[in-house]
């Protein structure tokens, strides 16, 4: 007896799924009775793309508003705005790599799942193939061997047992046992326009499934590239890397909107056959199979009978009958008639065969394995694959989210790196605390500063010929510097001038100082006299 039906139970996500509202004349959730192939039913799954489409063009113009504005807005260039601009550029970047990674990791289970889905599909329909496959050679050659070979020992033996009325009697009964068997086996289904309806299907999923793994693992790819020259242009502060950044950020969230757009629709598509599956299977199989036989493998269990069951006993019963008429001519003709002997057992032989042949037929037509088959083929379907495709979802969304913050922050990091080219483009080259500029002027002193040194050390001679310089600064702490000049024993009437603007020596000078300045002028005279105006 077959075993008890294990019911199939769609998942809430499918549920949830199906009562998304469609496009139509009113919004509303498609009934049980669907078809893929209905061009309204078509319409409504793109109108889900057109959502996700809609979805796109508001982000795509928010996106575009918020680059306006930064780059028009010139916040004023104060030092706590700028690190306080860099702490959030830089925590911008931290955060949309971690949702990045994040996204990628539920793509990649996503991916995962949809692929064991598919595949346990394929696997499914293949068995379920294999199964009818077996079913309709098994019938053939039962037939073939009932009508042919018989038929040819059959033919023989009317002609050995011409003479006997009684055997030729016996042979005319197997003859119409045979004929009942091959009338019982045409009764059969043919499995052959759905083998190959499931080859065609198991070939077009296997061929989507691999482009769309394909895809999707590239796209994991270029996200995880994107955020990684991300984060590389802003350690490495550079423009380039930035500008390719934003590029390929927006080239990710169109990928991304239309992943979202592909996925909903293949989502919610397959929940509505995952609702009501034996509906859906019993209304395209209208046609092609007996209702009756449909039923008898979507509701395997004890309640349902086998269509089958009347053919197969019928099959048995004539075999058996004709196996008992075989042993009984093996017995009584046989020594009347020893050339008859090999046809006899020529038809024993073949009854034996289809007898094997009668028990594997029954167990193929049994509900068992191919309601497995089914089950596994939902199963692969409506939990994995679909549950797939929200995780596929999921990591567009959050895909989305992670470029859009991406753009969103290039705008403050461009600025970020230019304001630091200017401070570094603005330190004068004649700051005397510019290092590089110290070390050129201690190698190659400019003419200006060497000629006014010279002069002011030519001066040193008399003093009473030096006359202080124009103030440089007029709010010039002057008698400060006087005082401290008086106080470590300098000459007031050197230090009335401040330090800044003079390019002089330090001001007070002993004699020895003296000396050595007057020297160092000397030497400078001798090899840069002629370049200067007399």
């Amino acid at each position: 007896m077959p075993a008890a039906r294990v019911e199939y139970i769609a998942p809430w996500w499918v549920v949830w799924l199906h009562s998304v509202p469609r496009f139509g004349l009113r919004l509303q959730p498609v009934d049980s009775t669907f078809s893929p192939r209905d061009e309204s039913y078509q319409e409504s799954l793109l109108f889900l793309g057109l959502l996700a489409a809609i979805c796109l063009g508001l982000n795509l113009a928010f996106l575009a508003a918020y680059l306006v504005c930064a780059c028009c807005c010139r916040p004023d260039p104060v030092v706590q705005t700028k690190q306080r601009s860099s702490c959030c550029v830089t925590w911008t970047a931290v955060v949309a790599g971690l949702v990045c990674c994040a996204a990628v990791g539920a793509g990649f289970y996503g991916n995962s799942e949809t692929h064991d889905g598919a595949h346990q599909l394929i696997y499914s329909l293949e068995n379920a193939n294999h199964t009818f496959s077996g079913i309709d050679e098994l019938v053939s050659e039962n037939a073939q061997k009932l009508q042919v070979d018989l038929e040819q020992h059959l033919a023989r033996l009317h002609e050995l047992f011409a003479a006997r009325g009684d055997y030729i009697q016996t042979l005319k009964f197997m003859q119409q046992m045979a004929g009942s068997i091959v009338v019982q086996l045409s009764g059969l289904p043919v499995w052959r326009e759905v083998t190959t309806q499931l080859t065609e299907l198991s070939d077009q999923t296997g061929y989507v499934e691999y482009y769309r793994w394909l895809s999707y693992l590239l796209l994991f790819i270029l996200d995880l590239v994107i955020c990684f020259i991300a984060c590389l242009g802003l350690a490495k502060r550079s423009k380039c890397l930035l500008a390719s950044t934003l590029c390929c950020g927006v080239l990710a969230l169109l990928l991304s909107w239309a992943s979202l757009a592909a996925d909903s629709a293949a989502a919610v598509g397959t929940s509505d056959f995952c609702v009501a599956p034996d509906t859906f299977i019993l209304n395209n199989t209208q046609g092609h199979i007996s209702t009756e036989v449909t039923r008898y493998y979507l509701y395997c269990g004890q309640s349902v009978s086998s269509p089958f069951q009347q053919a197969l006993t019928t099959f048995q019963r004539s075999l058996t009958t004709m196996q008992i008429q075989v042993v009984g001519l093996l017995q009584f003709a046989v020594p009347l008639f020893p050339t008859a002997e090999k046809d006899l057992l020529g038809i024993q032989l073949l009854l034996n065969m289809s007898e094997t042949s009668l028990h594997q037929l029954t167990a193929m037509l049994d509900c068992r394995g191919l309601h497995k088959d089914y089950l596994d083929a939902l199963t692969g379907i409506c939990y994995d694959g679909i549950e797939g495709l929200l995780y596929l979802g999921l990591f567009s969304l959050l895909g989305t989210l992670t470029f859009s913050t991406l753009i969103c922050a290039g705008p403050r990091a461009w600025k970020h790196l230019s304001s630091r080219d200017r401070d570094y483009n603005d330190i004068d080259d004649d700051d005397p605390f510019n290092p590089q500029a110290r070390r050129i002027a201690a190698h190659n002193p400019p003419r200006g500063q060497l000629h006014s040194f010279c002069s002011y050390s030519s001066g040193l001679g008399s003093q009473s010929s030096l006359q202080p310089p124009a103030q440089a600064v007029s709010n010039a702490p002057v008698s400060e510097y006087m005082n401290q000049a008086m106080l470590f024993g300098g000459n007031p009437r050197y230090e009335n001038v401040p330090l800044i603007g003079r390019g002089s020596p330090p001001p007070t000078y002993s004699p020895s100082m003296r000396a050595t300045y007057m020297s160092v002028a000397d030497e400078h005279l001798r090899h840069y006299g002629n370049e200067f105006p007399a």
